[in-house]
């Protein structure tokens, strides 16, 4: 090699080229050239070496101060690749040797999280299996399921000699389980087929009854038809409901006959007529022009209707829901109203197409504040203890007004854009 032209304890100047001597069995290596003077050159190369130093003591600082210590080795690994090649003058040999000592306590702390992390997925695994053999709620061992997997999303990695292991069972378990499910629905959905095919029968059955001349025939065959209405089985709700409503009013009509025939005069109860005239007066008060006084009136029937006490088996459930739907309307749209003047003072005056545009905006902000509303009291309702039933009580009624209240105005705005087609 030439003579250098300048010299230092970690480098030197030669043919107007920087060189870091070469350290650990690696050979001279050019880090730059002289753009002034050799010696600026000199003591640019050696402050740079303290930017090195300065990330080594960030990383070590970062490194104490982290609860995920492992979660450092991979940039450990980079800086010291970066040290091998980094253009300064100084000493890298101490500073390698700082990072190889915090690789040891890392891969230490990592092999502990491993093993840990490898005991609480373990368990999970066993958590799952629990889950599967030991609950026949489909829905709840769903939820247990989703909640397992999100535990098992959050805990680490596992040793490589472990990983391909626990998570081929973890994943059998669960494909495992949501084939079961998929295979216990598809034989539901057969089954409620099925029960609504039965139900429909009955259904014909009784309606086939209405024909007949003799009404103590009829009467027999109806009660029997009853029995074999409660011996079917379940099917979801809103099916159910429409199918009971229409088998209800075949049966009635046998039952109207049979009184007709037989000269029996049915006085109805006082209290049912007068909730029927409730429902019928609550159902043109929604339809009023004046909804505000409609609102009024609607407090007054509501109260009213609360001091009726009937039976369940007496009262007309149809008309309980269509009298609390037609209240609900009519608050709903005083509501309405009453944002309404308090933002537009000149709504009245406005045409008929812009009154519908603004009615229509309105209700539109409503809905999406109420569903955000509905949200939060839902998230609520998620982290609440469950040893205290009547407040989990309370928080469901809660969460059942809102709905009911979202709906009703959803509705409403339906009826708003029908108009404006």
């Amino acid at each position: 090699m030439e003579n250098p032209t300048l010299m230092d304890e970690y480098g030197y100047v030669l043919d107007g080229k920087v060189f870091l001597k070469g350290y650990l069995g690696n050979p001279d290596r050019q880090i730059g050239e002289v753009k002034r003077t050799e010696q600026e050159a000199i003591d640019y190369f050696k402050n740079r070496f303290n930017i090195a130093s300065a990330k080594v003591e960030q990383l070590e600082k970062d490194v104490e101060e982290a609860q995920n210590k492992g979660s450092y080795l991979t940039k450990l690994v980079q800086l010291r690749k970066k040290l091998l090649t980094f253009d300064g003058l100084g000493d890298f040999i101490p500073l390698l040797a700082r990072l190889d000592t915090q690789e040891v306590v890392l891969d230490d702390l990592i092999k502990i999280n491993q093993e840990k992390n490898l005991e609480i997925k373990r368990a999970l695994l066993e958590d799952a299996r629990a889950v599967q053999v030991e609950n026949d709620d489909w829905q709840l061992a769903t939820d247990q399921l989703q909640e397992i997997k999100s535990k098992w999303i959050r805990t680490g990695p596992v040793e490589k000699e472990f990983h391909e292991e626990v998570e081929n069972e973890f994943q059998l378990l669960l494909d495992t389980f949501f084939q079961s499910r998929r295979d216990f629905f598809s034989e539901l959905n057969n089954t409620i087929a099925d029960r609504i095919e039965k139900y429909t029968e009955l259904i014909a059955k009784s309606d086939a009854l209405v024909r007949m001349y003799d009404v103590e025939e009829a009467s027999r065959q109806l009660r029997q038809i009853r029995n074999e209405w409660k011996d079917v089985g379940e099917v979801p709700v809103k099916r159910s409901a429409k199918m009971y409503k229409q088998f209800k009013r075949s049966n009635q009509r046998i039952v109207d006959k049979y009184n007709r025939v037989k000269g029996i005069i049915v006085v109805e109860n006082p209290l049912v007529v007068k909730q029927r005239e409730m429902q019928r007066e609550a159902e043109q008060l929604a339809r009023s022009s004046d909804i505000i006084q409609a609102a009024d009136r609607a407090k007054v029937l509501l109260n009213q209707w609360k001091e009726i006490r009937l039976p369940p088996r007496v009262g007309d459930k149809a008309v309980a829901e269509r009298f609390r739907a037609a209240c609900d309307k009519i608050f709903e749209l005083s509501y309405l109203l009453r944002v309404i003047s308090r933002k537009y003072p000149a709504f009245e005056i406005r045409s008929e197409e812009d009154q519908l545009n603004i009615k229509v905006r309105e209700m539109e902000w409503l809905i999406k504040r109420e569903k955000s509303d509905l949200d939060v009291t839902i998230a609520s309702a998620q982290n609440m203890p469950t040893d205290d039933p009547e407040a989990e009580k309370q928080v469901m009624g809660k969460i059942n007004i809102q709905r009911r209240k979202i709906m009703m105005k959803e509705k409403i705005l339906e009826e708003f854009k029908a108009k404006m087609a």
